[in-house]
């Protein structure tokens, strides 16, 4: 149900555009955006600041693409958020000494400090790429072709992108402190030393 709701806005604009347009597309994409902000509001109490940053990024790139009539700049748009995302990152590591990602993600995980710097600076390097991926798309194909990459090829990315963190996580997740002071059970044959 999360994941329908995280991309109920992409999933809307495309649909809209394919039926009527990027600028009904814009404006269904605004629309929802405040819809998934309303409903997350009321269903959790509470909004991540990176949802009410998506909103603002929506709601002015997209408005000026319908007060200007011009797709330039809701083609902008993911730029911006992942270029935003990425400087999050990347300003609390430099400039507060803080992890972002394990901020967010460490209750859940128990991984080595290496590797949480590791993974902070791969989210970085990957939200900068795919903002100058997005642009390039935007620039040298058509409305389309850039529809298109936004929803099939940047989460297609973006997927594979989680699957390779996994894996890297996978291998350093450190075990529960209490299951880790239980002996391991002794294979049979093994002696078994008092």
């Amino acid at each position: 149900m999360k994941l329908l709701v995280d991309f109920f806005p992409i999933i809307l604009f495309f649909v809209a555009f394919k039926v009527w347009g990027i600028y009904a597309a814009t404006a269904v994409a605004i629309a929802a955006t405040v819809v998934q902000i309303a409903y997350l509001r009321m269903r959790h109490g509470k909004v991540e600041p990176m949802q009410w940053v998506s909103l603002g990024v929506i709601v002015v790139f997209g408005g000026a693409t319908l007060l200007a009539h011009n797709d330039t700049f809701i083609k902008w748009k993911p730029t911006v958020l992942y270029w935003l995302m990425g400087a999050a990152l990347l300003i609390g590591q430099l400039a507060f000494k803080k992890n972002l990602l394990r901020s967010v993600m460490g209750a859940q995980l128990k991984l080595p400090d290496p590797v949480w710097r590791k993974l902070n600076w791969s989210w970085t390097a990957f939200f900068a790429l795919m903002g100058a991926l997005n642009l390039a798309i935007a620039y040298r194909f058509d409305t389309d072709t850039w529809v298109n990459f936004k929803l099939f090829g940047g989460m297609g990315l973006m997927f594979l992108f989680v699957i390779g963190q996994a894996l890297y996580m996978g291998r350093y997740l450190q075990e529960d402190k209490g299951a880790a002071a239980e002996p391991a059970p002794a294979l049979p044959g093994q002696d078994q030393q008092p």
